[in-house]
């Protein structure tokens, strides 16, 4: 039996669900703004739900928010009817997500939410639903061709999963978001590593290997030896760096000099090291690293850039997962 090739399938979802992405950037509108600016001034928690499919969507948009700065949650269209509507109060803003609009499990949920006052942002894509008509705020996704039979929510979830992320994003924007911020929603993990500064992984104070300018190479020996990081930074009567030397550098000059250790620090290290500022990323340290084909680096704060607050080793950088 010859085996199918099913490429063509995949091309013709992926082409409906763009054609679906562009009908719903052409039907953004003014409410969108409305929605993002009371995601933005909400008091208390964003909550999202939906019915079946669309319910996964909620789950995804709610994290994304949260991940955003913003408190947010999902709820179960189906749990709400037994006690899970008692979690929402009339400080939070409820987003509903669906489709049709008219799913017999969100209306009591919509009847809850325009008892108590509680601000609802409806996602749907039908204009004569129940949801659409009882929504403070409209978010009217456009009606498109699902792929698989014409009927598997495939390009309608693509377009609820889109639109959920344009309003995390500008919501993002509009609370002027840094990535510092977003580091401090993501401690763990890859992404985590990832935004990580080198002011987060810097060695600091006595664990800097500083010797002065003036020092003999045997000074510079017992330092290597005790701090282990295999460089040295050289420092001026003024506390600003002028230099650096590494243990290759010592021993390449021990094979030259019979007097080493009577050898004047200034005379052997590298002059002007590289530095870089804390505040960069952690992993583009690493790039500056694997490009100069050296394995640690100085580091200044603003606005002194002439002293070092601190050195990188590319271990520090390996060991917390960077790269």
């Amino acid at each position: 039996m010859k085996k199918k090739n099913y490429k063509k399938v995949a091309k013709n979802v992926i082409d409906l669900e763009i054609k679906a992405l562009k009908k719903l950037k052409s039907s953004i509108n003014n409410s969108f703004n409305e929605a993002v600016d009371a995601i933005v001034n909400c008091q208390s928690k964003v909550i999202l739900c939906g019915v079946g499919k669309s319910g996964l969507i909620a789950a995804k948009i709610s994290a994304t928010l949260s991940s955003v700065g913003t408190p947010s949650f999902s709820l179960s269209a189906n749990d709400c009817s037994h006690g899970d509507l008692g979690s929402i109060s009339k400080k939070d803003i409820l987003i509903l997500i669906s489709y049709s609009g008219s799913s017999e499990e969100l209306r009591n949920i919509i009847k809850y939410a325009n008892r108590n006052k509680i601000q609802l942002i409806g996602i749907v894509s039908k204009k004569n639903s129940i949801l659409y008509k009882a929504s403070d705020i409209k978010l009217l996704t456009p009606e498109v061709a699902e792929a698989g039979l014409g009927i598997v929510p495939t390009s309608s979830t693509i377009n609820q999963l889109s639109i959920g992320d344009a309003l995390a994003v500008a919501s993002l924007n509009k609370k002027k978001i840094s990535k510092k911020d977003f580091k401090n929603f993501h401690p763990s993990g890859s992404l985590g590593a990832q935004l990580k500064t080198v002011e987060d992984l810097m060695l600091t104070k006595d664990k800097i290997p500083f010797i002065n300018e003036g020092s003999n190479m045997k000074d510079a020996l017992k330092i290597i030896t005790q701090k282990k990081l295999g460089t040295l930074i050289v420092k001026n009567n003024k506390g600003n760096t002028t230099g650096i030397i590494t243990d290759g550098q010592i021993r390449r000059v021990s094979q030259k000099n019979n007097f080493l250790h009577s050898l004047q620090i200034k005379k052997v290290m590298t002059k002007n090291p590289i530095k870089v500022s804390k505040e960069i990323l952690a992993i583009k340290a690493l790039a500056i690293m694997n490009e100069k084909k050296i394995t640690s680096l100085c580091v200044y704060g603003l606005p002194n850039k002439s002293k070092t607050i601190g050195i990188v080793h590319i271990h520090n950088l390996l060991d917390n997962n960077i790269g």
